[in-house]
């Protein structure tokens, strides 16, 4: 069966979307300053759909034990060839965030779950993705999940190209949530969005105790080109400002990308 996900990914460069211009910066500053803050010092951590390593090589810079795995080939290639320059070894693997059976029972101190969960269109999937997530994570654990906004990705798309403003895909978003890749108006791959009170409903389903909630990027992608001619200094005031407000419940669904964090 084929796997359009893979697909996609194996013809994007995702190395570049976290690094590129300062708009998409602010989601990879803002999520590590938050995460370095609840995880601390000396952990085993898997990153369980690592893309091309940007948080697992972080927190392996800091010292902690990395685990990186991701559903596409290219990705983990670019990982290995990175750890050629690196001075410690990272375990590396091609695997589904579904299906986790190569680890066993409680063995990490934190699960990142940064990008499976938006591309499973079926409950079911999603349903599993968190068990498993949950089940390779010791108790008192963190999980890390990462998922973009139902109420953001309409607007955002429409505003790119006209073509998409179709009242037909704006019901379809925010009724079902789900875009799948052989859609009439597919705009990426097979791809789910949620809400904040979905997520924290399924958090507190599986007994996960929920310990943060925070807007990646907020409303920065509504204004890129601007921030985008900021100096330094003035990007350093949107990241901190960005940061002291990014829990706000308003701006969780006006964000593109979300974290929710819960403790085992």
């Amino acid at each position: 069966m084929k796997n359009y996900v893979i697909e996609s990914y194996e013809n994007y460069r995702e190395e570049d979307r976290l690094s590129t211009d300062n708009a998409r910066r602010i989601e990879f500053l803002t999520t590590v300053r938050i995460l370095d803050e609840l995880i601390g010092g000396n952990k085993k951590i898997l990153d369980c759909a690592a893309g091309t390593g940007i948080y697992a090589f972080h927190f392996a810079d800091k010292g902690h034990a990395v685990t990186a795995t991701d559903l596409t080939p290219r990705h983990i290639e670019i990982i290995r060839n990175t750890l050629k320059k690196k001075p410690y070894p990272m375990e590396t693997a091609v695997l589904d965030a579904v299906h986790m059976d190569l680890f066993e029972d409680e063995r990490f101190d934190v699960v990142l779950n940064m990008g499976p969960f938006y591309h499973l269109v079926n409950q079911r999937d999603r349903e599993r993705c968190m068990q498993e997530s949950l089940r390779v994570l010791k108790k008192g654990g963190l999980l890390v999940t990462a998922y973009i906004s139902r109420y953001f990705v309409f607007q955002y798309v429409a505003m790119q190209n006209s073509g998409f403003l179709d009242a037909g895909l704006a019901k379809q978003l925010i009724e079902t949530g789900e875009l799948r890749h052989d859609d009439p108006k597919c705009f990426w791959t097979d791809t789910y969005y949620s809400t904040c009170a979905e997520m924290e409903a399924l958090y507190q389903r599986h007994g996960a105790t929920i310990v943060d909630h925070f807007a990646q990027d907020g409303v920065t992608a509504a204004f890129a080109e601007k921030v985008n001619q900021w100096s330094a200094e003035e990007f350093k005031i949107w990241c901190d400002y960005h940061y002291s407000v990014c829990r706000e419940r308003s701006l969780l669904g006006a964000s593109n990308h979300v974290i929710i964090v819960g403790k085992k």
